[in-house]
């Protein structure tokens, strides 16, 4: 299986608490992912690293589109307010109409800067059957895997692929690392 690349695993990261939150089956089927899957190919190559004075520092990659993404996330839907607030004192009532503005926002956000298609067109419940050969990447399959190919089996969720990315350009001298300024409301003089 070739692993996700890291904007994948960021919107992976940020839709899938919410699905579990509000989808108790959906839920339940990530409980049974507890048990760990064999590796079909071997891990990801580290990033090479660079030693200095017994510190050691990671190799410099771009994370500027991901920090757009979360600033994206961030003006529309206030997401990171959302998961930066302490809910333990919110009545469900509380959280439900935040998790409702959030999600709204969060939404028209995704809808604006990403075309999603599912990776499975058939509804789920439906039932599959994964030939020899099957896209790994495409299709996780859970369960009780045992054997080789061809798997029968339910389609649990039809998964998503991104057909379009359109996040705006970043301009000269903008620190993509702050994804929502600071604000300073004035009051009338």
């Amino acid at each position: 299986m070739e692993p996700l690349g890291f904007a994948a695993r960021l919107w992976l990261a940020l839709l899938l608490p919410w699905r579990v939150l509000f989808d108790g089956v959906f839920a339940a089927r990530v409980h049974t992912l507890d048990a760990p899957a064999p590796l079909a190919v071997a891990p990801p190559a580290a990033p090479k690293l660079e030693v200095r004075d017994a510190e050691v520092i990671a190799a410099p990659r771009d994370v500027t589109p991901a920090l757009q993404v979360l600033a994206v996330l961030q003006r529309e839907g206030r997401f990171v307010d959302f998961l930066q607030e302490d809910m333990s004192s919110f009545s469900d009532a509380d959280i439900g109409a935040a998790a409702r503005v959030v999600h709204d926002g969060c939404a028209r956000a995704v809808k604006q800067y990403f075309e999603l298609r599912a990776v499975r067109s058939e509804a789920e419940g439906a039932a599959i059957e994964l030939p020899a050969g099957y896209d790994a990447s495409r299709v996780r399959v859970t369960g009780n895997v045992t054997g080789e190919p061809p798997f029968r089996g339910t389609l649990a969720h039809h998964g998503w692929r991104v057909e379009e990315v359109r996040l705006p350009s970043t301009t000269a001298g903008h620190d993509p690392k702050i994804i929502a300024p600071a604000e300073v409301e004035l009051g009338q003089p």
